[in-house]
């Protein structure tokens, strides 16, 4: 785990001040869905951005299922960070899409986990869509605001919300908030230490309506079990205690999604075998 959150800090901004001027990127976008990652995001791009001259584009976009709790505090933090902050709702194009694109709308059970499930990625495609049309307008690129622990649980959407850079995709969750922490504590502005503050504070969820949070989801009370079951199943995979481990099973079965698109090998095409 990160020792020094200060040295962590500068050089998430190095790189990433690094990569804007060899790219010679115009501008960055960002979607602020008022949760941690994309506050600890906002809050880590805007000095770069500022100093740069390169804009940030925050846009918090919310479809159907977002409280107004999220909405605030993507407002918050998007004000607080961005160059360039608006609000969009999509719910009207989620609603004629839905139809459009699920061919049992009118018959499924809309209660069931697994059209959540569905209408969630189909949320998380429709906010993809928006962010790097705008990225393609503005000349820029769009941000992802993974994390490793949603990296390895697979708690994304297959093209959907991932973005072009990755600035705290090699965290963990429990860095992700104690990063957050230390930038508040460093913060001058009191309106920026604020609107990360309430991030920090707030409930995890995904917006997408499938749960009441994030560790429902993943089935853990807590972000540290969930990092030191992560952690120490790495070190030690072939041991059996970790078989009905339900963080480990959800890290195992989204290991296609880590290895998409999968490509059979040239080598495996090419090779001579006799049947």
């Amino acid at each position: 785990m990160i020792e020094n959150y200060s040295e962590a800090v500068k050089n998430i901004r190095n790189e990433f001040k690094n990569y804007l001027l060899k790219s010679n990127l115009k501008s960055i976008v960002l979607g602020v869905s008022g949760g941690i990652d994309s506050a600890l995001c906002a809050a880590l791009a805007k000095p770069v951005c500022d100093e740069t001259g390169i804009k940030l584009f925050c846009r918090s976009i919310s479809i159907s299922t977002n409280k107004p709790d999220e909405i605030l505090r993507a407002k918050k933090v998007g004000e607080a960070f961005g160059n360039d902050f608006r609000e969009v709702d999509l719910s009207e194009a989620f609603d004629f899409m839905l139809p459009l694109i699920a061919e049992d709308e009118k018959t499924a059970d809309k209660s069931l986990h697994n059209f959540k499930i569905r209408g969630g990625n189909l949320k998380a495609r429709l906010r993809m869509l928006y962010l790097f049309d705008l990225a393609a307008k503005e000349k820029g690129m769009v941000l992802s605001t993974d994390n490793y622990t949603e990296l390895l649980l697979g708690f994304w959407t297959l093209h959907g919300d991932v973005g072009d850079y990755g600035m705290i995709q090699s965290l963990w969750k429990t860095e992700v908030y104690e990063m957050a922490k230390y930038l508040v504590s460093q913060m001058k502005n009191e309106i920026e230490a604020d609107a990360l503050m309430s991030c920090i504070n707030a409930v995890p969820t995904d917006g997408l309506g499938i749960t009441n949070s994030d560790l429902d989801q993943i089935g853990a009370s807590s972000y540290e079990e969930v990092d030191l079951t992560l952690i120490e199943y790495l070190k030690n995979p072939d041991d059996k205690k970790y078989i009905e481990n339900k963080v480990v099973q959800r890290k195992v079965s989204s290991e296609f999604k880590r290895t998409n698109p999968f490509n059979i090998p040239r080598e495996k095409i090419t090779e001579k075998k006799y049947y």
